[in-house]
């Protein structure tokens, strides 16, 4: 399956690249956004980009949701086990870790379908640029503390730091 994932991958690099060849740029050489992103770069564009708006939605759509069904998906699976689970506190100390997991996909995926999953003529670069500071910023520096709240030695130091916070 994963070889299959992969291949899909190749393929989509490949048929983006070619057809990225195939279009003139003529406007400034400097991209408006933090990184060197195909939206951005499609932009600097004076020949017709509908083409390459639709390959890019087209492979985006399959890149982004399939993923995203697969962990959803496996998630209906361990709720389901979750709420087998006999004592409160084994169940609260699951759903625990299993939210931390699912809010970091929420947002690395749904920051990531916002800037590919619609037409550029629909989304504003501004916004784009605020999209894709989430899934490539902000969601891996969230990663250390979102999953390290689950350990009760990171949890007593957070509190002791709010605390000293709030009383100066």
């Amino acid at each position: 399956m994963i070889d299959l994932l992969l291949a899909i991958q190749l393929l989509s690099r490949a048929t983006l690249s070619v057809f990225l060849k195939r279009v003139l740029f003529c406007k400034a050489d400097v991209i408006n956004h933090y990184l060197c992103d195909l939206f951005p770069l499609l932009e600097l564009s004076c020949s017709s980009i509908y083409i390459n708006e639709v390959v890019v939605l087209c492979f985006s759509a399959f890149n982004i949701l399939t993923p995203l069904l697969t962990i959803l998906s496996s998630y209906i699976f361990i709720i389901f086990n979750i709420l087998q689970i006999h004592s409160k506190e084994g169940r609260s100390k699951a759903f625990s870790t299993c939210s931390s997991h699912i809010s970091a996909v929420a947002i690395f995926y749904g920051s990531a379908a916002f800037m590919y999953l619609q037409p550029s003529s629909v989304s504003s670069m501004d916004h784009g640029k605020v999209s894709s500071v989430f899934y490539t910023i902000i969601v891996p520096m969230l990663n250390p503390l979102i999953y390290s709240l689950r350990n009760k030695d990171v949890k007593i130091a957070f509190n002791k730091i709010l605390e000293k916070r709030s009383f100066l």
